[in-house]
């Protein structure tokens, strides 16, 4: 079933966001997602889907939606096509008719000609009209009334009492057609300010976007079978089609190298600054740049299917996901204008009642449905959101989902796998001995050479790397025994080994060596290999000791090593010798005493990663291993964890602070407004101003120190 995925523009609140979605799911529509902060939706394509009735919904919603193909509105053809343009137009009328403000200074007795004041008046509120009082509309006929609710009813009834006053001449007492006017400008520069701090929450995942559309140098053949190199946009490239990348030039597409060496900043993808040095047969990411070299190379993955276009899209879905946290804000905003309209309905009440006249009352009533902010709540939790996932993309750390974010706040004990996790997993010949008579050095490495270089296992595979030879020997018989290792014969009948301890039938050897070499029954040497330890793991457990986040090194390893590893490094606890279910169980046992977070890189790893608190992956693990983790670093090292604890554990204090802004401005500003503090026209540059202070806070986090 494929996925249709639209753009929608114009929301600005949570509550368009549920608008939007309640539509498309009494439609019958399935999987429906919107991302409030992006403004992307999709959901999943049905048989018969008629789009263009679809987008007409939306569209009599008060959005504006792209599907991709075509924009349905042609926005350039409105007379003010953005919140910018709508607050400069309504400025102009605006600012003569607040001058009365300023009387003591400025006399200009004609501007109080209340004739004078609707003339100027009346563009503004038709302007107004056109925007928040068809939005309100819109919003209660779906049964889900937004913030523009509050502003239409505020600025029409101030609108309303004031065009009565000039009417029948009841003086000017009568007019607050400053207030209409004021509160629709200044929520349109609070809008347009909110439209540009949502806009700096998605820096870092604009910056990745950008780097997918771009030229790309193909190579083809004439007739004459000469190469020719035309330019073409990288969107359509397919798989097998032949590139020149030339240095200072970005990857326009994952291609393998074919020609030439280069050396390649893959910051954009890793977050690590220095150059990766590249040969024939390496891969090139898309949108990593060639620092220094050129190379012919072949595309293996359309745009489309890119990993960067991958990481991109992740992280919009896990923008689009809400973690516990904002569900209390979600269900405190569903139902918000409703509440404020009750209570600027009391406010106006109880302040007739109290004052017994009517201008007054009238005000602070407008004054509460002005200042009263639902779009505080609604964006507290994905601003925040939207920035830390930037921020971890940016820096090579990808959350498959929101809540991941908020789980790491939890965290009290990492569990680490040790092959290609602490160390690197590249194994290296450390040492070798050969005990046989007459078997020369040469031999002994050609013997093992000519055996190991058909198995598949990692340790056989470092061994035939480095003692690769031509010379080998043409074995009539070989085979693997699973579990030992390899054995073959030669022309004259000797049978020669190489495997574990239990490779020899009597189990004369012991455990100390990693590989035995036989040659009928008869032990003729061994060889032992190692696997370098990353060189920012000591880094990474001394962070975690630091933090008081116990460590953990759970490995199917023999005990002897784990245990060297794990005192080198300065680890908390050794689990060693563990089945893929034994770590699972462990996993599942550490996780019921406290919040636990899980690193590892192989197969073996994917069941206790799925059932950790979270699940940690890097990029160069099996396939099965990244897509169980919540999380993939994609620098191939654990540099980056100590990152991506301190981005989830400060967006979720971002989180915090933003709801408690939100919460904490409504409950002091609307009783403030409903006492008459507060003027209509102050109401509305503070509302607009809410939204600002709270998307600042999120924004902090691109520069503020996590770790």
């Amino acid at each position: 079933m494929e996925t249709v995925n639209w753009k929608v523009e114009g929301m600005s609140c949570s509550n368009c966001a549920l608008t939007v979605g309640n539509y498309l799911k009494k439609e019958g529509l399935q999987n429906v997602k919107v991302n409030l902060i992006s403004g992307d939706v999709s959901f999943d394509e049905i048989e018969n889907l008629k789009k263009g009735s679809i987008v007409k919904g939306i569209e009599s919603l008060g959005y504006q939606v792209q599907t991709g193909e075509s924009t349905t509105t042609d926005r350039n053809k409105h007379f003010l096509k953005n919140h910018l343009q709508r607050f400069f137009f309504c400025l102009i009328f605006t600012v003569p008719l607040l001058f009365h403000m300023f009387d003591r200074w400025i006399h200009i007795h004609w501007l109080m000609n209340p004739w004078v004041q609707l003339a100027l008046c009346t563009p503004v509120y038709m302007v107004g009209m056109g925007f928040f009082g068809k939005s309100a509309i819109h919003s209660i006929r779906n049964g889900m009334p937004n913030m523009n609710v509050l502003v239409a009813i505020g600025a029409t009834a101030a609108f309303v009492y004031s065009l009565i006053g000039t009417i029948f001449n009841l003086g000017e007492g009568y007019l607050f057609y400053e207030s209409a006017a004021a509160i629709i400008c200044f929520i349109f520069f609070g809008n347009y300010m909110e439209d540009l701090s949502i806009q700096s929450t998605q820096r870092a995942l604009n910056s990745l976007s950008k780097s997918q559309k771009l030229m790309a140098n193909m190579i083809a053949f004439d007739d004459q079978h000469q190469e020719i190199v035309f330019p073409v946009e990288n969107t359509q490239l397919r798989n097998g089609d032949l590139l020149l990348i030339k240095s200072g030039e970005q990857v326009p597409a994952d291609c393998k190298i074919l020609w030439g060496d280069a050396s390649v900043d893959e910051s954009i993808l890793t977050g690590e600054s220095l150059p990766v040095e590249k040969h024939a047969k390496d891969i090139l990411v898309g949108g990593s740049l060639l620092a220094d070299g050129t190379v012919k190379a072949q595309v293996t993955a359309a745009a489309n299917d890119s990993v960067l276009s991958k990481i991109i899209n992740l992280v919009k879905q896990a923008q689009g996901e809400k973690p516990p946290v904002q569900l209390m804000a979600d269900k405190i905003s569903a139902i918000f204008v409703p509440v404020v309209l009750v209570i600027a309905a009391i406010t106006f009440i109880g302040n007739y009642i109290f004052l017994h006249q009517l201008a007054p009352s009238l005000m602070r009533s407008i004054a509460v449905l002005v200042i009263a902010c639902p779009c505080a709540m609604g964006l507290a939790t994905p601003a925040a959101i939207a920035v830390g996932l930037g921020r971890a993309a940016k820096n090579g750390i990808l959350f498959r989902n929101a809540k991941s974010l908020e789980l790491f706040k939890n965290i009290t004990q990492v569990v680490f796998d040790k092959t290609g996790t602490l160390t690197t997993g590249q194994f290296t010949v450390k040492d070798f001995k050969i005990v046989a008579a007459n078997l020369s050095e040469d031999e002994f490495k050609r013997i093992v050479f000519s055996l190991e270089k058909y198995s598949n296992h990692p340790i056989a595979k470092s061994i035939t790397n480095a003692w690769k030879t031509k010379d080998e020997f043409r074995w009539n018989k070989i085979e693997e025994l699973k579990g030992l290792g390899m054995k073959a014969v030669d022309k004259d009948g000797n049978t020669y080994a190489a495997g574990s301890y239990k490779i020899s039938p009597d189990r004369i050897f012991n455990d100390d060596h990693n590989i035995y070499v036989t040659k009928n029954n008869v032990l003729v040497g061994w060889v032992d290999v190692g696997d370098d330890i990353r060189k920012e793991a000591a880094t990474v457990i001394e962070y975690f000791k630091q933090k008081k986040i116990r460590t953990i090194l759970l490995s199917g390893d023999k005990q002897d090593k784990c245990a060297q590893l794990a005192a080198k490094l300065g680890m908390d606890e050794v689990i060693a010798e563990q089945t893929p279910q034994q770590k699972l169980d462990m996993v599942e046992k550490l996780n019921s005493q406290s919040p636990t977070a899980m690193i590892g890189d192989g197969i073996n790893d994917a069941p206790a990663l799925a059932k950790a608190t979270i699940g940690i992956s890097m990029s160069d693990a099996s396939h099965i291993a990244m897509q169980t983790a919540d999380v993939v670093l994609m620098d191939n090292g654990i540099k980056n964890l100590p990152l991506a604890l301190g981005v989830g554990k400060h967006t979720f204090i971002t989180i915090k602070q933003n709801l408690f802004w939100a919460f904490f401005y409504n409950i002091i500003a609307i009783p403030i407004a409903a006492l008459g503090f507060l003027s209509p026209v102050i109401a509305a540059l503070a509302m607009g101003l809410s939204d600002i202070v709270l998307a600042a806070n999120s924004v902090r986090l691109f520069v503020k120190k996590v770790v």
